[in-house]
């Protein structure tokens, strides 16, 4: 975790490989296999709460949120750790992040989302994102990266781009760095949230 911190320190984005244990990523990736068996998974949209729509042209992916899984030890072993960020993040940074929203997110092969910001328009609750990939054996000729353009509010220049590899977890300032996940060749997992202020808006 002190990698992501160190990120978040010098950026405002951070990258850790292996932050989470293989078998831990392992379970969790076993818990999203059967969400979508149990029938959890849906269609992501862009926007929220009554102006969610979905948007095929810029994203593919479905998702089941975390709140609405069946308790198991899995989940609570990453809550542990998300807990911990929370913590260190507010210590260090004086966020005042609050609780943690987050989704299994599963993308088809060829699935992909368009460049966007994390906060949709007139929200102002989701702070910190953080993503933790799924995938085990993922090899750079897969594709489904994740681009993370470096300037604060530039959908240009410089930009990281990241293997979504099993145990990977990555964090960034939600409001300020643009992202997109490039088209995979074969499905692709994560968990992806974000950690949250009080809504000021």
């Amino acid at each position: 975790m002190e990698e992501l911190l160190h990120g978040m320190r010098a950026y405002g984005w951070g990258i850790a490989k292996n932050c989470f244990g293989s078998e831990e990523a392992a379970a969790l990736r076993d818990a999203c296999l059967a969400s979508r068996a149990r029938g959890d998974l849906h269609r992501a949209g862009v926007g929220r709460g009554d102006d969610m729509i979905v948007r095929e042209e810029i994203r593919s992916d479905s998702v089941s949120w975390l709140d609405e899984q069946t308790p198991s030890v899995d989940l609570s072993r990453y809550q542990i750790l998300l807990e911990k960020m929370r913590k260190s993040l507010n210590q260090e940074f004086y966020l005042g992040l609050l609780d943690f929203e987050g989704h299994f997110a599963v993308y088809p092969a060829a699935g992909f989302y368009k460049a966007h910001l994390d906060r949709p328009q007139g929200t102002s609750d989701r702070t910190v994102a953080v993503i933790l990939y799924l995938n085990e054996h993922w090899q750079p000729g897969d594709g489904g990266e994740l681009r993370i353009w470096t300037n604060r509010g530039e959908k240009d220049g410089p930009f990281v781009m990241v293997q979504p590899q099993m145990g990977t977890m990555v964090c960034f300032l939600a409001e300020h760095f643009w992202h997109e996940v490039l088209p995979a060749h074969k499905e692709r997992m994560s968990i992806t949230g974000w950690f949250r202020q009080r809504s000021v808006i």
